[in-house]
């Protein structure tokens, strides 16, 4: 398991390089998030795609963990807060709600989520039948095996995959709940 990245060092996860390599509106597109789309974004820290979903997306519900990354979150989605409801903790104790979400983006988050068997009932009772889940890891941090393992446990909730690839930083699922 890895470490949470503390909100102190949340300049790492938005910054002018990272926006520059980071594609998020492909990511976006990757994922099935449209105009009409409902998103469950699961560790959305400071906001980097957050604030990009909310400008895409109908509603979010960004779950965070941290409460010095809700606070910076906050200040990111000024903008667009109509449409994003935040939850401040662990997803893996959140009654979050049922079938509410078309989309789950999980962006580097999931392989930080400690209790992944009751994260991921929660995850999949969130999403609605034909949904999606979208989850991307590092490579750095997730290896093929651990992410074969989480791709299992939500097929063992419904899931079954559509598309993948594991590149030189990224590995990445896209699921579809039955």
């Amino acid at each position: 398991m890895s470490a949470v990245c503390p909100s102190w060092l949340s300049f790492i996860l938005y910054n002018p390089v990272r926006k520059a390599f980071t594609d998020r509106q492909k990511i976006l597109d990757e994922s099935g998030i449209t105009p009409d789309s409902v998103v469950l974004e699961i560790g959305a820290g400071n906001g980097f795609f957050t604030e990009v979903i909310a400008m895409r997306a109908r509603k979010i519900t960004a779950v965070e963990l941290q409460t010095g990354m809700v606070n910076k979150l906050k200040k990111r989605i000024g903008g667009v807060h109509e449409k994003v409801d935040i939850l401040q903790g662990d997803i893996a104790l959140l009654d979050i709600g049922e079938g509410f979400a078309d989309v789950c983006l999980m962006y580097f988050s999931f392989h930080e989520v400690n209790n992944k068997a009751d994260a991921a009932v929660n995850i999949s009772s969130a999403i609605r039948k034909g949904g999606i889940l979208s989850i991307y890891e590092p490579t750095i941090e997730v290896s093929r095996g651990d992410m074969l393992k989480t791709i299992k446990l939500f097929e063992q909730k419904g899931f079954s995959m559509e598309s993948g690839r594991s590149g030189l930083f990224t590995r990445f699922a896209r699921l579809k709940k039955a």
